[in-house]
């Protein structure tokens, strides 16, 4: 059986026109890539010749002398094979001009002119044919033209596919010729990979993300269904009295009304674990060594200049340079100053991580970069703390929403914290909000925040207001 677009698709011109239209652009895109294969091979091809003639030997040189020696005669004979390799992608270069490009080129052209007419004549023929429902006689010819129209649609298409089909083949034969040195880049390519070394690239992830901190030791399972049975039912018992509860965001304002600074780190880079601490220290120590050194290099460039005005007069005038060499003078004395201070801070981390291989480090209970309480609210917070005192007085206290164990002892200096020993255990009553901060209590009238990182906390999943442990 024959297909026909003709008969097989005769109410299909718009698909047909699309399809065509997508041929075309396809053979279009087709000779684009190969004419940007014959631009990299030539491009290449001069590179290749500029850089063997950039190490011949010139004549009358010294260099010919040289070329006695098998060495040299065995370079000059890879120039050589080096110029005949460019010359053979220029034929590669060449050969998809003539053979793909140009011809593609010229009879893309002849097939848009070919489309264009067919397909205007088939629109036509369309119009045509809307209107032969009204005249019978009429249509029956238009429509036998029209068959004849997508015979010689089908008949391009053909063509055109078997062009593509050549000019593919052409395509493969270029690139075979060269298969044997392509065979010898592949080798070198072979050779990189084998050069890979996945156990040097593993430690040098480690060296950049180590942060210093011990693993976390095993979690200790203590029975807490007492206290959680005592923490439903003093929830239950405040619930229900609905009046007079204070609101949590409120309690807290008064409670605790500074919050930690946002943005960037302090200038001791203590928000850091200790390894990542330390290796940012002794980057910082290598900047400011660095323009130290330049520093330093100026002043006695400067000092230089002024013992040669000195001598000689008619040079310049000595006490020009002073302001100069003062102002670079208080430049050294402050990175001075900025490079003992990043160097004690350096030496405090390093003997802090020494310490990690001593069993009874860990004797002060506080853990690798802890947490430093901001006494710079210390005024602040006294001088709130009578009003603090009377919002209190009168409220009932929150209900507690789990327990937590304290892993490291806190002072809880400031006002609105409290203190723990290690291994205590105490009552949640609000969870941390992003700041850093947890709110328990000890007794029925002893509460206050603590640092979460300081705590491991068991929230009662009956509770509102659970959250995920930290």
């Amino acid at each position: 059986m024959s297909c026909r677009w003709g008969t097989e698709l005769w109410d299909q011109f718009d698909n047909l026109e699309k399809h065509t239209h997508w041929g075309i652009e396809f053979v279009e895109r087709y000779t684009k890539f190969v004419k940007e294969r014959s631009e990299i091979e030539i491009g290449y091809a001069k590179q290749i010749r500029n850089l063997s003639k950039k190490y011949q030997p010139k004549k009358n040189s010294r260099e010919e002398d040289e070329y006695k020696y098998t060495s040299c005669r065995a370079f000059l004979m890879t120039l050589n094979e080096l110029n005949d390799y460019a010359g053979q992608h220029e034929v590669i270069a060449e050969n998809l001009t003539t053979h793909i490009i140009c011809e593609l080129t010229r009879y893309i052209q002849e097939l848009k002119a070919e489309r264009k007419s067919h397909f205007h004549d088939g629109r036509r023929a369309q119009q045509h044919i809307e209107n032969s429902w009204k005249q019978l006689e009429s249509s029956k010819r238009r429509f036998e033209r029209d068959c004849k129209e997508a015979d010689r649609a089908q008949y391009s298409n053909q063509t055109m596919i078997e062009k593509v089909g050549e000019s593919m083949k052409t395509y493969a034969e270029v690139n075979r010729k060269v298969l044997p040195i392509v065979s010898k880049c592949l080798d070198g390519m072979t050779n990189a990979a084998a050069s890979i070394e996945p156990t040097m690239d593993t430690k040098q992830v480690v060296e950049s993300f180590k942060s210093g901190f011990e693993p976390p030791g095993d979690v200790e399972v203590e029975d807490y269904s007492l206290s959680m049975r005592r923490t439903v039912s003093e929830s239950s018992y405040l619930n229900s009295r609905g009046e007079g509860k204070p609101s949590r965001s409120n309690s807290r304002g008064k409670l605790w009304p500074f919050k930690r600074n946002k943005g960037s780190g302090p200038e001791d880079c203590s928000h850091l674990p200790p390894e990542q601490r330390r290796k940012k220290l002794q980057a910082k120590i290598t900047d400011i060594n660095k323009e130290l050194q330049k520093e330093v290099d100026q002043r006695d460039a400067l000092t230089k200049m002024k013992d040669v005005y000195i001598k000689n007069p008619h040079m310049g005038d000595p006490n020009s340079v002073d302001p100069r060499l003062e102002e670079i003078g208080q430049n050294i004395d402050k990175l001075e100053l900025d490079s003992r201070k990043y160097e004690a801070w350096l030496l405090e981390v390093e003997t802090r991580l020494a310490e990690k291989s001593d069993p009874h480090r860990r004797q002060s209970g506080f853990p690798d970069g802890s947490y430093t309480e901001d006494h710079s609210t210390e005024h602040h917070l006294k001088s709130r703390s009578t009003v603090f005192d009377d919002d209190f007085d009168d409220e009932d206290p929150l209900p507690t929403i789990g327990t937590c164990k304290s892993l490291y002892p806190f002072e809880g200096q400031n006002e609105g914290t409290i203190s723990m020993a290690e291994g205590e255990l105490l009552y949640v009553i609000e969870e941390d909000k992003g700041d850093g901060w947890t709110r328990v209590r000890r007794n029925e009238d002893e509460e206050g925040y603590v640092p979460t990182s300081y705590i491991k906390v068991f929230f009662d999943t009956n509770a509102k207001g659970a959250m995920t442990y930290i």
